[in-house]
C-alpha cells in the first residue's frame, strides 16, 4: 500500500479509489466534497451530509480542489451518472 500525504487532511492511497485524493483516515474523496459545494451547499452544511468529517477537513479539501481544479474536475467528469439514469425529479432540481 502506497500512501502519499498531499496536504494536512488530504492524502492518496493506492488501495483506495485508485489513488484519488481522499480525506486522511476515510474513504471520502475530495471529489465528493467538491460535488456538494458545487451544488451550492455551504461548507458548514456539508457536515450534515458527511458528519464523520470536521470543518477543517472540508475546508482543506476545498483548498486542495482550488489548487488542483483540472485534476479533480476530471474525477468528477469520469464519475458522472449517465444522464439517462438520473431521475427526472433530480434533473428538475439541478436545473433550477
Amino acid at each position: 500500500m502506497l500512501t502519499q500525504t498531499v496536504s494536512h487532511y488530504v492524502t492518496r492511497n493506492s488501495e483506495i479509489l485508485g489513488s484519488e485524493p481522499i480525506i486522511t483516515g476515510t474513504r471520502t474523496s475530495v471529489r465528493a466534497i467538491v460535488g456538494l459545494w458545487r451544488l451550492g451547499i455551504m461548507p458548514e452544511e456539508i457536515l450534515n451530509h458527511l458528519p464523520h468529517l470536521t470543518l477543517a477537513q472540508i475546508f482543506d479539501a476545498l483548498s486542495f480542489y482550488l489548487d488542483h481544479q483540472t485534476e479533480i474536475n476530471e474525477y468528477i467528469e469520469n464519475n458522472q451518472v449517465p444522464d439517462e439514469l438520473v431521475h427526472p425529479c433530480v434533473k428538475a432540481f439541478l436545473n433550477q
